[in-house]
């Protein structure tokens, strides 16, 4: 029998994944494979135990859901007035086809240079200039990826790849043409990049949440190529009809951060895995070359969790029982609304004080502020058959708000006292704090 060319996966969001034996080489890849042993969101499964998902199968979400929006966007009756004459390569059919493979190996590759436990400690233990997405453009030009872009008919250029799975902001070797601007929107765009879409509707199912839910079928149905009033450069947009799902997407991911992705108690794991790699691994960071790169996973973290968790005198003992046992620091200040009257930093005053009172060594601070207001604007083809502002349609996109955080943890056995001394306190430290400029 001949063998088989195109190959099907069970997904539990999209039922079935096709994919042929092309793209089934980049499944099989080193890179690609590694990503079976990388959790989506941490240690997020010591809070909800379902959560126990691989950027694996997100990856391969993403790209059935690229696909599906490419083929959308591209579609004829999809294409308005003049907007081929903006983007020639709607009108050449071999384009086409050749930017599809593109942006279906671009999406699975997008999250291949993940660190173990994925964002988790990223910030922290790279070496000054690195990033995940740095990673992914590396390991996409590696050999083995390169004979496999090589041996594709047509063949595939590695950074048409690259661009895809990174975007403008990362991938700034090159200038993007407006096509390649488009499809790396469509893959990692902030409003409607199907990286989110996948990581949301993944999340909230493994989490067992609901908060992640939404239309995304009419979302991807209503996505079209559009030219703002005030732009030249045509954009990413939706027909009037899908609004309401954007919203809803826009909406999910907040509800996500407010209730998973900033969850106190799994925050605090991200600070105590962080706590046990700095010590543990050789010069306290991850190796950025590929061989270093590709032999870290999160069993082999875990397995130096067990081995140090067993070994007293190393210096990170502590933090891997802390992990093994469960033992985590414990909430004592979660940021407050009227405590935001009163100082524009209470997490770094309380902290600072609560260090003073209980020692450094047991106290653990954690903030996420928004700097600046983020509202999502897109255009949208109105029912009028006008492009006009999202904003402008939709009193909901401006009303959603931005999602911060300020924990101040402490060593289990001073929580108690910590949580009455700060009822007592806290409101004279907060008044008596100096106030310093933040940093732009």
């Amino acid at each position: 029998m001949p063998s088989k060319y195109i190959h099907e996966i069970r997904d539990p969001i999209h039922v079935f994944v096709r994919l042929d034996s092309d793209e089934r080489r980049v499944l099989d890849s080193r890179p690609f494979q590694r990503l079976r042993n990388i959790q989506q969101l941490a240690l997020a499964c010591l809070v909800y135990p379902g959560a126990t998902h691989k950027r694996f199968e997100h990856s391969i979400g993403v790209m059935e859901l690229a696909t599906k929006a490419f083929d959308v966007v591209t579609s004829s009756e999809a294409i308005g007035e003049g907007i081929r004459g903006l983007v020639p390569e709607l009108s050449q059919p071999d384009a086409l086809r050749y930017w599809r493979r593109v942006l279906r190996m671009a999406a699975l590759c997008h999250d291949i240079g993940h660190l173990p436990f994925s964002h988790a400690a990223e910030g922290e233990l790279l070496p000054e200039g690195w990033t995940h997405e740095r990673l992914t453009v590396q390991l996409v030009r590696s050999p083995e990826m390169e004979e496999i872009w090589r041996s594709v008919t047509p063949p595939l250029r590695s950074d048409d790849i690259a661009k895809i799975a990174v975007g403008k902001k990362v991938f700034t070797e090159t200038t993007f043409t407006t096509w390649e601007a488009l499809l790396s929107e469509l893959v990692v765009g902030d409003a409607f990049g199907v990286d989110r879409m996948d990581y949301l509707l993944r999340d909230c199912h493994h989490a067992g949440v609901a908060y992640g839910r939404f239309d995304h079928f009419r979302l991807i149905d209503t996505l079209r190529i559009l030219r703002p009033l005030d732009s030249e450069e045509p954009s990413l947009g939706l027909e009037h009809g899908g609004l309401h799902s954007a919203e809803a997407l826009l909406l999910a991911r907040y509800f996500m951060f407010e209730q998973v992705y900033m969850h106190p108690i799994r925050r605090v794991y991200d600070l105590h895995l962080i706590e046990f790699l700095q010590p543990w691994l050789p010069g306290g960071q991850f190796p950025v070359d590929v061989v270093g790169h590709l032999s870290y996973t999160d069993v082999d973290v875990l397995y130096g969790i067990q081995q140090v968790g067993r070994d007293i005198g190393h210096p990170a003992y502590e933090a891997a029982k802390r992990i093994l046992e469960r033992a985590h620091y414990k909430v004592a200040y979660s940021l407050s609304s009227s405590d935001l009257d009163i100082h524009p930093q209470p997490g770094q005053v309380l902290y600072g004080a609560l260090c003073e009172r209980f020692g450094p060594e047991n106290v653990r601070h954690d903030a996420y502020h928004k700097t600046s207001g983020r509202v999502f604007d897109f255009p949208v083809l109105s029912q009028n058959n006008e492009v006009v502002s999202a904003v402008a349609e939709s009193r909901t996109l401006a009303a959603i708000p931005q999602s911060a955080i300020d924990y101040v943890y402490v060593h289990p056995r001073h929580r108690d006292e910590a949580q009455r001394w700060l009822a007592q306190e806290k409101p004279n430290l907060l008044k008596n704090a100096p106030i310093e400029e933040e940093e732009e």
